[in-house]
């Protein structure tokens, strides 16, 4: 199995943390985020990854090298300009496999890797979106009208769970090929409204899971603390 790893983002949202280390770099204790996903990785059977690098790309290829320091083989996938969430998969794709795993860098999760690929299989899925279930709350007083703008309701700062994508998918790569293409920009909401209208299989998969998006340093904080708390809740077993 290989995996397709997005570590090329500036990291705008975490600056001034950002200025020094590319995003993926970010430590979680001792360890780069992006390690600990590599690690996940390989124990999910993910034997063979390539990054997709851009905003500080010298560090990141210091620091992982050719993988075998984490179970895996690396290579690498150079980026000239941003080309989204998807767009990197347009020079990747011919090595990426059958079924491949695609995954931002800075993913913090305790996702089974391995039963949502099984679950994308078992399904004939053309793509799988891992999702996780959030509370998103408005930061306004919401006003309801009826036609003749009279007030029928008013709701101070609502919330609501949603489903939101965790940066995480599996995909096939000849459901994917028509919609990619070397050097060119697209993201992956783009691409998975696409392979929906043209009537490819694109499912959800959700789990009992830890997810944090730590794009901002409030999160970011407490993602440390939540790993420093409970490191083997993230770690893989050795050996």
């Amino acid at each position: 199995m290989k995996a397709l790893i997005l570590a090329g983002g500036k990291g705008s949202r975490l600056y001034p943390f950002s200025a020094t280390l590319p995003k993926p770099l970010m430590p979680l204790g001792e360890m780069p985020i992006l390690e600990l996903l590599l690690r996940q990785l390989a124990a999910a059977g993910v034997d063979h990854a390539i990054l997709a690098v851009n905003h500080m790309r010298h560090l990141i290829e210091a620091f992982f090298g050719d993988g075998s320091r984490f179970g895996l083989t690396i290579e690498y996938s150079g980026e000239d300009k941003p080309l989204g969430t998807a767009g990197p998969m347009g020079a990747a794709l011919d090595r990426l496999g059958e079924d491949f795993v695609l995954a931002n860098g800075d993913l913090l999760t305790t996702l089974n890797v391995r039963r949502m690929v099984a679950a994308h299989r078992d399904a004939a899925a053309d793509a799988t979106i891992g999702v996780f279930e959030r509370e998103v709350k408005v930061e306004f007083g919401l006003i309801d009208v009826d036609a003749d703008m009279h007030m029928v309701g008013y709701r101070e700062k609502p919330s609501q769970q949603q489903l939101v994508s965790m940066g995480l998918y599996v995909l096939r790569a000849e459901s994917v090929r028509p919609f990619v293409r070397p050097n060119e920009h697209l993201d992956m909401p783009q691409l998975m409204v696409a392979m929906m209208q043209a009537g490819q299989r694109v499912l959800c998969h959700r789990q009992d899971c830890v997810w944090l998006d730590i794009g901002r340093p409030e999160d970011f904080a407490a993602a440390q603390r939540m790993f420093e708390q409970e490191p083997e809740r993230f770690l893989p077993p050795s050996g």
